[in-house]
């Protein structure tokens, strides 16, 4: 084997056939699930007229956001210089293409008519997020794409550079406008805050790592190629360093709530009286997802095991998808104040706090999105040479990047 070279993974096996026709199964159930709710309609879902973003939501957001961070090692590399991070860049790009096509796949099949896609992409309105955030989507699967092709294009090497420049600029306007779809949401009082922008790009870093070194693990013992340990333990430690700034920025954002009075009944709600949502952030997002994780990444010897890392990632994930669903659920949950001060009630359920139960199909339509992006990256590593033959850190970490 020459240093730093790259190969597929194979030759296949019968266990990659089973996790090829797995995904592929998962992924017709989803495709199956969204077919069902266009045809019968959305009422055959949890969601109703208050609460309008559910489970698939959740799931396609976490993907997007995480498609930002998984490239943080490929940033590394080219924007940091840090070349000791050069043989695993090209996996770095191609999990956050995989992860932001999936999100992105739920979106779509969501909308009841996908058709519909063609008209937000031939019109534009320029005074909404949601007009910015396809250009932002749409451009960074193209200049991710880029940065792949001339990482792996020997006479293009030289420009991986720029380009890995541009992709870390654009991810970072990406993860913003995700953030600022809820921070522009002026009449819910759990969105309106301009923190939600920093906040979403902290747990892009998160989420995105952990992904990465889930997929990292998976890919190998899938291929028996031994990971060194100090990848493991630079990897513990960056997630480390994210999963404190979400809770920093998370402390920030109910704080600063709790200063303005008119926001002090939302975090009561989510941090307190909510049920499940109280539940789901101490729970979820601060114990499971954040606490555990960084006592298992701040232990010297477990920081270096495969077993404990990929433990500690799993939880990070999970705390994230806990942390998105009280941010997007139990926002809409919240009733809003139409005229603050006075008590209101209809037959519309004004005044009254949303009740929302996830069906079979919004679980279905959400594992189909993960199932699209674990097969974009189960088949593009056995077909290009994406994974380093051998899996540690390059030689040198030089202040100066090389390609």
């Amino acid at each position: 084997m020459r240093p730093g070279a790259f190969s597929v993974i194979g030759p296949r096996s019968a266990g990659f056939r089973i996790l090829v026709v797995a995904l592929g199964g998962v992924l017709l159930a989803g495709l199956w699930a969204a077919h069902t709710m266009e045809s019968e309609g959305h009422h055959i879902t949890g969601m109703n007229n208050q609460i309008v973003w559910g489970i698939p939501h959740v799931f396609a957001v976490f993907l997007i956001v995480a498609a930002s961070g998984a490239l943080n090692v490929a940033s590394l590399n080219s924007v940091f210089g840090r070349v000791a991070y050069q043989p695993l860049a090209r996996l770095s790009a191609i999990l956050a293409i995989a992860l932001l096509l999936g999100g992105l796949t739920i979106l779509v099949l969501d909308l009841g008519r996908p058709d519909r896609l063609i008209v937000a992409m031939t019109y534009y309105n320029f005074r909404s997020i949601f007009a910015w955030n396809i250009i932002l989507y749409t451009g960074f699967v193209v200049i991710a794409g880029i940065y792949v092709w001339f990482m792996m294009e020997r006479r293009f090497q030289r420009y991986s550079k720029p380009v890995g420049f541009a992709a870390f600029a654009w991810r970072l306007t990406l993860t913003s406008g995700t953030g600022s779809i809820f921070g522009f949401l002026i009449a819910r009082e759990a969105y309106d805050a301009a923190v939600m922008a920093p906040l979403f790009v902290a747990m892009s870093f998160a989420f995105g790592t952990a992904a990465f070194l889930i997929t990292l693990l998976a890919v190998a013992r899938a291929s028996a190629r031994p990971l060194d340990p100090d990848i493991l333990a630079r990897q513990a430690r960056l997630m480390s360093i994210f999963v404190v700034v979400v809770l920093y920025f998370v402390a920030a954002f109910h704080l600063t709530n709790l200063y303005a009075a008119e926001h002090g009944g939302v975090v009561r709600f989510l941090l307190v009286d909510g049920d499940p949502y109280a539940l789901l952030f101490w729970a979820g997002q601060v114990t499971l997802g954040s606490l555990v994780p960084l006592v298992l990444l701040w232990t010297p010897r477990l920081s270096r095991s495969p077993a404990a890392c990929f433990v500690a990632a799993c939880l990070i994930v999970l705390g994230g998808l806990t942390q998105l669903y009280v941010i997007i659920i139990g926002g809409q949950a919240y009733p809003l104040m139409l005229f603050p001060g006075y008590e209101v009630s209809s037959t519309f359920f004004d005044g009254e706090t949303g009740r929302y139960s996830a069906t079979l199909n919004e679980y279905l339509l959400a594992a189909g999105g993960i199932a699209l992006a674990a097969l974009i990256v189960t088949l593009t590593v056995r077909v290009l040479p994406i994974v380093p033959e051998r899996l540690r850190l390059a030689a040198g970490d030089s202040v100066t990047a090389r390609t």
